[in-house]
């Protein structure tokens, strides 16, 4: 029997991180459990409602968040509130496949406007890597707003 997955990211500010991955992937930040959310409304103001009314502390209320595939086929991201800092490289990071099935300057075009894009939205570009076949396709190395490396790949 398979499992699934949840990725877990430790974070300074979870609500912001959730946001970012939210938008990188085409996810969605989920309501409260039981709470229907109409289109367009805030799920972090529904949050802020639902933890009030359990009596969470208001320093605590943004120490956790998630994002999900809204089709429901992407593994769950979790974001928790921790005190100390990154201070090394990933051992476990992110591919962001944004160029399927696309090859040479066709992908690397694609991958180059999907990073302008997550710049816009907080990122920083660490390392374009150009194809190199027979086995290199050609990446981007970027980092989030908190410093996790991801690749678009």
């Amino acid at each position: 029997m398979s499992r699934t997955v949840q990725v877990t990211f430790d974070a300074h500010d979870p609500r912001s991180l959730s946001r970012f991955w939210a938008e990188v992937l085409g996810y969605a930040v989920p309501g409260p459990p039981g709470v229907e959310l109409a289109d367009g409304a805030n799920p972090f103001e529904a949050w802020e409602g639902f933890l009030a009314g359990l009596g969470v502390p208001e320093h605590l209320r943004g120490a956790r968040s998630a994002a999900e595939d809204p089709d429901g086929d992407g593994p769950r991201l979790f974001f928790q509130q921790v005190p100390e800092e990154k201070v090394a490289k990933n051992r476990v990071h992110l591919d962001v496949r944004v160029a399927p099935g696309l090859a040479g300057e066709e992908r690397m075009a694609a991958l180059e406007a999907e990073c302008e894009r997550l710049v816009a939205l907080g990122a920083r570009r660490i390392a374009r890597h150009d194809p190199e076949p027979p086995l290199g396709a050609g990446h981007i190395v970027m980092a989030d707003p908190e410093g996790n490396e991801f690749c678009l790949d």
